[in-house]
């Protein structure tokens, strides 16, 4: 019990969702980072949406002692030619209860996670896009992303979802 471990979460760390079900959003983590993904979050799935295209051997050998799942989508910008079909790549694992808890991260944890947060947040918890856009410009540190901004506010998909897969918090 006397355990004096400090947690660090990573870049950008966030809760998005936090009932029932855990959804995390957060930069790309570091080894500083997994005494509290292991200890605090119990991940089941990480999704990266970030464009390297190798991981550290470290965070691959602490994905495969913690035997979390890792789903690497790759994103370069919203402006990515099939960026619809990954983005419905993203959403299938979200709406997926058997995934949970999932931490989804990018690089830097501000634009690439704020698209798919943001999303999420539209598509699945009805948030209005005043909202989804002061968080999305807290994460980015006011840097307006218009092209990602834009893209939210476009974002349609004609996902179907199975109903017993369906996490709590979704309306979808």
């Amino acid at each position: 019990m006397g355990n004096s471990c400090n947690y660090i979460p990573p870049l950008s760390f966030s809760p998005v969702v936090g009932t029932d079900v855990s959804l995390y959003r957060s930069g790309y983590p570091m080894p500083l980072n997994y005494a509290f993904i292991r200890d605090q979050l119990h991940l089941k799935t990480i999704i990266y949406v970030g464009d390297k295209e190798e991981l550290s051997p470290e965070y691959d050998e602490f994905l495969r002692q913690e035997k979390i799942q890792f789903r690497r989508i790759h994103m370069v910008s919203c402006r990515d030619p099939d960026i619809h079909e990954r983005m419905n790549e993203v959403l299938r694992l979200v709406v997926d209860v058997d995934n949970y808890p999932i931490l989804i991260h990018s690089n830097k944890g501000k634009h690439r996670a704020g698209v798919v947060v943001g999303i999420i947040r539209k598509l699945l918890q009805g948030w209005s896009l005043a909202g989804i856009y002061q968080e999305y410009g807290i994460f980015s540190g006011g840097l307006k992303g218009e092209a990602d901004l834009e893209f939210i506010t476009m974002f349609e998909t004609k996902l179907a979802v199975p109903r017993k897969k369906m996490p709590d918090f979704a309306i979808f």
